[in-house]
């Protein structure tokens, strides 16, 4: 199996609070990992390790095959180079425009022109369905779903191969959330990244991703296509997943299919 991320055995401690234990698993390429579960049981602990951004306390973890742990400083950045990352809430710089925002990883490299760097900010904004004229606009200036579009043109520039996002309809309204989950689905069809998506929301689960992985307990409880999560005897994913408002998710979705 080609697997662009592989987590073998790995633990997370916190002085003695512990977040993981024993946690393994394999995303192979191509596909769209939902990664769930109570808030404060460590998914974005989980993404930042997959990124190398994180020691884990113990255990193995592999990205595009090179075990992070056995890797330097440089080695390791090179890898993050080939990911694109949307941090929660957008993350964006306040006191640069939307343009200087996407910009800014193409010139923290050092090695194009600036041309090139705007032929290819304003196509990575047309791709996430911004104008020209929103490239001059403040972060302040705009809407949530313009922040989260703006924040995702920033995370596409690189052309990464391994996209990671932290919930990333959090805050926005349902059909905002909707229209945004729409245009990810809409790119991984086009481009073909692999995708880990740290998400709450039941809607985004069953409309885009391939792959579900639950973390309860410190502890990986289910993991596999969403059919087979919704099959675990766990008592946080019955309750999760088998809820009224999840019954009235999944039930839409099959009206819709």
């Amino acid at each position: 199996m080609n697997a662009v991320v592989r987590m073998e055995h790995v633990w997370t401690s916190f002085g003695g609070n512990l977040v993981h234990q024993d946690v393994s698993l394999a995303l192979p390429q191509g596909e769209i990992l939902g990664l769930v579960g109570a808030s404060g049981c460590g998914k974005t602990v989980l993404m930042r390790e997959i990124l190398a951004l994180q020691d884990t306390s113990q255990g193995d973890v592999f990205l595009f095959g090179q075990h992070l742990q056995t890797m330097d400083s440089s080695r390791r950045q090179q890898l993050r180079n080939r990911c694109g990352v949307l941090f929660q809430g957008g993350a964006l710089f306040s006191a640069l425009s939307v343009f200087d925002n996407v910009a800014f990883p193409l010139r923290e490299l050092h090695y194009l022109d600036e041309d090139m760097i705007r032929q290819l900010v304003f196509m990575k904004l047309a791709m996430v369905g911004l104008n020209p004229g929103d490239a001059v606009l403040m972060p302040a200036e705009l809407s949530g779903g313009m922040v989260k579009r703006a924040a995702l043109a920033r995370a596409l520039i690189m052309e990464p191969e391994l996209l990671c996002l932290d919930e990333p309809t959090s805050g926005l309204d349902p059909v905002t959330g909707e229209r945004f989950v729409t245009l990810l689905a809409e790119l991984h069809r086009s481009l073909g990244f692999t995708v880990v998506l740290v998400t709450h929301d039941l809607d985004t689960l069953r409309d885009v991703c391939t792959l579900v992985a639950v973390l309860a307990d410190q502890r990986l409880v289910a993991f596999g296509p969403l059919e087979t999560v919704l099959a675990s005897g766990h008592p946080f994913v019955q309750e999760y997943f088998r809820g009224k408002r999840a019954e009235r998710v999944f039930a839409a979705g099959e009206s819709r299919g």
